[in-house]
């Protein structure tokens, strides 16, 4: 095999399959990225036989082949080459030349032969949307999802269809985060559990161009999006999703509007005091007044008021403030509203057409006078 393409292209597709790259295996071919040059495009395949990523790039091919090539060393070496064209060579015994300028390196790759191919999936039952709507709803919920296997159901992401509509879910048993979302066209009912990493990997490729778009293919088992000129293929969490609709309830004591910006920037500063590791709940305190926020801890404490426009009953309330920041900061609206039952019950933010709704359970406290 022998190839030319521009160290732009090589890179950025290199960086684009690493990210299925296992960072533990004990299939040493799973470590390697295929560079597949036997037909009329140069292909890249990473596959850790749960995400698998391919993609096609730019070049010159001067003689067919493929070769598995370490992805950690090849990445490496295509980083800290010259910005110019680099050239890959490779012989019977799988020994590899890749050359830049007066830059040359020889490295041993494997058999392509041997690589582990993304599944071949019939692509029938799909949807479509933009690349920055794909990437503002994974922003938008990926934070709730649970970052241990304890259940594995929690660690992945419920997306939903019902015609023309996308709901996608996360929880983690402290909150839950939903976005639903207008599709163009309308589409058969579909649920499916799609793993965080993957959507996690996806965000980091997707470009966010709201003239581009992605397909989503849809089977019993597997996931697949494409976009640009790149193939994502993930296998699906298998399992019933939580029934969420029992935990949503439209009733409330206490509702409040306020300013996104200040309520963040408050509950920012009150963080200031909590050492990393320390579970100290911010006490929010709401009556006719105002809202007054307190949070105490081993440094310090502090408060602070902020106007409101209140309806309902006062109430005195505690929260992770983690849980709080991290549902204001990837909500949009300058103004927002958040319901209330009682200081046992999940508390509420979400706009008028429920486009985004997230819950968050309170947490016990004491109060110090």
């Amino acid at each position: 095999m022998k190839l030319v393409c521009s160290k732009t292209n090589l890179l950025n597709g290199v960086q684009i399959v690493s990210k299925a790259v296992p960072s533990k295996t004990t299939m040493s071919i799973l470590e390697c990225v295929l560079v597949d040059a036997r037909r009329n495009d140069i292909t890249l395949t990473a596959n850790d036989m749960e995400l698998g990523i391919e993609t096609k790039i730019e070049g010159t091919i001067l003689e067919k082949g493929m070769i598995a090539l370490d992805a950690k060393i090849f990445l490496e070496i295509v980083r800290k080459l010259p910005d110019n064209d680099i050239t890959i060579e490779t012989d019977e015994s799988f020994k590899t030349t890749i050359t830049c300028e007066k830059a040359k390196f020889n490295i041993i790759g494997k058999s392509g032969e041997d690589f582990s191919y993304l599944p071949s999936i019939e692509r029938i039952d799909s949807i479509m949307l933009s690349q920055f709507t794909l990437k503002e709803v994974i922003r938008q919920t990926i934070f709730s999802i649970a970052d241990n296997d304890n259940n594995k159901l929690m660690t992945g992401e419920l997306f939903e269809i019902k015609e023309d509509n996308l709901k996608v879910v996360s929880l983690d048993g402290h909150r839950i985060s939903i976005r639903n979302i207008k599709l163009k066209n309308f589409y058969q009912g579909r649920k499916v559990i799609v793993p965080g990493k993957t959507l996690n990997e996806i965000s980091k490729i997707l470009s966010g161009d709201t003239d581009k778009d992605v397909s989503i293919f849809f089977t019993n088992k597997h996931i697949v999006f494409e976009f640009d000129r790149t193939v994502v293929v993930s296998r699906l969490i298998e399992g019933e999703y939580f029934n969420i609709a029992q935990m949503l309830s439209s009733d409330y004591e206490t509702k409040i509007k306020i300013n996104k910006k200040e309520f963040l920037n408050c509950i920012d500063r009150a963080t200031l005091l909590v050492k990393e590791g320390d579970k100290k709940p911010i006490i929010i305190t709401i009556t006719d007044e105002g809202m007054e926020l307190k949070i105490n801890s081993t440094v310090g404490s502090m408060n602070e008021e902020i106007d409101i426009k209140k309806s309902g009953k006062d109430i005195m309330i505690g929260f992770n403030p983690k849980f709080l920041i991290d549902a204001l900061k990837v909500i949009d609206d300058e103004e927002i509203d958040v319901y209330m039952v009682n200081p046992k019950a999940p508390c509420f933010i979400r706009d008028s057409g429920e486009t985004y709704i997230y819950l968050i359970l309170p947490v016990n406290f004491t109060t110090v006078v």
